[in-house]
């Protein structure tokens, strides 16, 4: 079992290293954003958690072009327009 995972990522890694670069950014960030959220659940600073999200859903976006996974990078773009719109509206930009 180890093993097939170990073979599972190596993988992901050797078809395309950059698309991997992306998807770890964007797993990373956008980690980090959720945790904050959650731990800020009460009163969060929307300034803060749509630029992480952005970074993850924009990143996530181009790894999956690049992997040529056309429902993903249509649904990671769908989440980079709405996370334009949230910090838009968290400062008041509309």
């Amino acid at each position: 079992m180890r093993q097939k995972i170990a073979t599972f990522w190596s993988q992901s890694y050797h078809s395309d290293p950059r698309a991997f670069g992306f998807e770890l950014t964007s797993f990373v960030v956008t980690v980090a954003a959720s945790l904050y959220l959650a731990v800020n659940a009460r009163d969060p600073n929307m300034l803060a958690v749509y630029p992480g999200f952005l970074v993850g859903s924009v990143s996530q976006c181009y790894a999956s072009y690049r992997r040529g996974a056309a429902w993903v990078m249509l649904l990671t773009f769908y989440f980079s327009v709405v996370n334009i719109f949230g910090f838009g509206v968290a400062i008041n930009w509309w």
